[in-house]
């Protein structure tokens, strides 16, 4: 198996001036991940950091291990989650919403990115440290996580996708699915993958994690667990009532210090535009940062006067009946993008928490927050990215000599290029002469005319205009039954393309990992897995 790497410029500015340590951007980050020294230094500041809010470890390893071992996690990750009772212990954290049958390729990626550190910097510091998944299952935007797509035998990109149980706008974590509902997303899956060794089991343990009537973020927890469980990954889902419960106490302090809360998110946000980035998230003055549950939804807030409510106005409560829900029902209570990284850091000994590019420009928001509350923003490490190319898509590429920047920026021009290569009959240019022959001794004809009677002008424009259109007619028509002869060809060459760059986006965006998985079963994952791969910002061509 070849690996080799490939700079795929970001869409996002701001990360990848952070990534790759140029522009403004690494002011706006307390720590780089490429400088040595600043890993050292996180591990001194967590050390010594004595006056920054988090929670009990006793009380963190209880509730991660119970709900570990519900999902059907491992030994090797009871054992992590154990560790994390030591002082000593740190972990590095990333994060997902919790996608169908595990999300596109980019989970995956993100999973390994946080094992990979954990090992690396375990080794280097000679002390625990763990590797944590963050499952958003609070997230609300059920159609951002339904569905999968996957490429056809016909060479159509499908959606596969299962219906809202219920149409009310709350979290994934609360919505569980029938089990008609869960057997006819399998049954879509298993009829889009072709036969292989590997597809009844892959099957088999799809339809586990998806029993007992689960919810997307129970499914995906299972799955998470089976992929990544002997690597030790922790996973968490912020959902959970037992979850809410350790965060009461942070969830009181976004509350008694609303408006300050949002006043340092406000000096971030003008640093990240003073120093010429836009802005990922809006942040306004009245936002209050944090969504509650209320007539089974859930409800963003802000603050109107001396109220926190809703933007319908379905709710409202006073800043002490907020701080007592609070307290006392927690898990009435949500995180929003901006508060989310500090209930990570209230949780867990955040050595460093892995990003990808947009999450990378949202965090860029909270390093004042971070600091209003006295804790300090981890090392932000971007994930690892790779595109997978198999076997006949490598072949395929050598044979019609196209790069992967080829297929990404000018995929239809080398494809003409190579079907006008084809044309043995000079098609275009012998329609070209034509043309041109045929202009130039009518159009001054036609111009003559005006001296006659400008209606019959009028009737030569039109006439030329007609017999130029019937030779570009003649001409489509030539070239569409001279390519019908090289139809393979341009089936081979589509499919490179939506192979590596469907619907105009990197394929760890776009396609599931199942395809991949019953192809070539768990050899490659495990190979991305233990193979040591520099966090660097580069992506990376995987050849399977």
């Amino acid at each position: 198996m070849q690996m080799e790497t490939f700079q795929w410029k970001k869409n996002q500015t701001l990360a990848e001036d952070y990534i790759t340590g140029k522009g403004n951007a690494k002011s706006l980050f307390p720590y780089h991940f490429g400088n040595a020294e600043d890993w050292q230094a996180r591990v001194n500041w967590l050390d010594g950091a004595k006056d920054a809010p988090h929670v009990g470890r006793e009380r963190l390893v209880g509730v991660l291990e119970a709900y570990n071992r519900r999902v059907g996690n491992t030994d090797a990750a009871l054992a992590h989650i154990a560790a994390l009772g030591d002082q000593q212990t740190l972990a590095i954290v990333g994060g997902q919403q919790a996608g169908l049958f595990g999300g596109q390729l980019m989970i995956l990626y993100k999973a390994i990115t946080i094992i990979q550190l954990a090992r690396e910097w375990r080794t280097k510091l000679q002390r625990a440290v763990v590797p944590i998944f963050w499952i958003a299952g609070e997230d609300h935007d059920f159609d951002e996580v339904n569905h999968v797509h996957v490429l056809s035998n016909t060479q159509q990109i499908e959606k596969l996708k299962v219906e809202h149980p219920t149409g009310v706008r709350t979290s994934v974590s609360r919505l569980p699915l029938s089990s008609e509902a869960w057997e006819e997303a399998l049954n879509k899956l298993d009829q889009s993958l072709m036969d292989t060794e590997f597809k009844a089991s892959l099957i088999d343990k799809m339809r586990s994690a998806a029993g007992d009537g689960a919810t997307l973020s129970d499914a995906f927890a299972r799955w998470m667990a089976m992929l990544f469980g002997e690597y030790g990954l922790v996973l968490i889902d912020a959902d959970e009532p037992s979850v809410r419960a350790l965060e009461s106490s942070m969830f009181e302090r976004m509350v008694v210090q609303n408006e300050s809360f949002t006043a340092s998110l406000l000096r971030s946000q003008a640093e990240v535009s003073q120093s010429g980035y836009g802005i990922q998230a809006e942040i306004h003055e009245d936002a209050a940062n944090l969504f509650v549950f209320a007539e089974g939804a859930r409800l963003l807030l802000h603050r109107e006067g001396e109220h926190f409510t809703d933007k319908k106005n379905t709710v409202s409560y006073t800043k002490a009946e907020l701080r007592d829900k609070a307290m006392s029902a927690p898990e009435q209570l949500s995180n929003n993008v901006m508060s989310r990284p500090l209930m990570q850091e209230y949780l867990f000994p955040v050595l460093a928490t892995v990003l990808g590019p947009g999450e990378i420009a949202y965090w860029a928001l909270t390093k004042q927050a971070f600091e209003h509350f006295h804790m300090r923003m981890p090392i932000v490490v971007p994930r690892l990215e790779f595109t997978l190319i198999e076997g006949t898509i490598k072949k395929q590429m050598d044979k019609y000599e196209l790069t992967l920047t080829d297929v990404l920026e000018r995929f239809d021009e080398k494809k003409q290029a190579w079907l006008d290569a084809q044309d043995t009959l000079q098609l275009n240019e012998r329609f070209e002469a034509v043309k041109e022959s045929f202009l130039s001794a009518y159009a001054p004809l036609v111009e003559s005319l005006s001296s006659i009677n400008p209606g019959v002008k009028k009737l030569g424009d039109t006439n030329l205009a007609k017999i130029v259109e019937q030779i570009d007619y003649l001409h489509h028509k030539a070239s569409e039954a001279s390519h019908t002869q090289f139809d393979a060809a341009i089936r081979q060459l589509d499919r490179v393309r939506l192979t590596i760059f469907p619907l105009a986006k990197p394929q760890e965006r776009v396609y599931n990992g199942c395809a991949y998985l019953n192809r070539y079963g768990n050899v490659w994952l495990h190979h991305l897995l233990e193979t040591p791969i520099p966090v660097d910002g580069m992506h990376r061509i995987y050849y399977l």
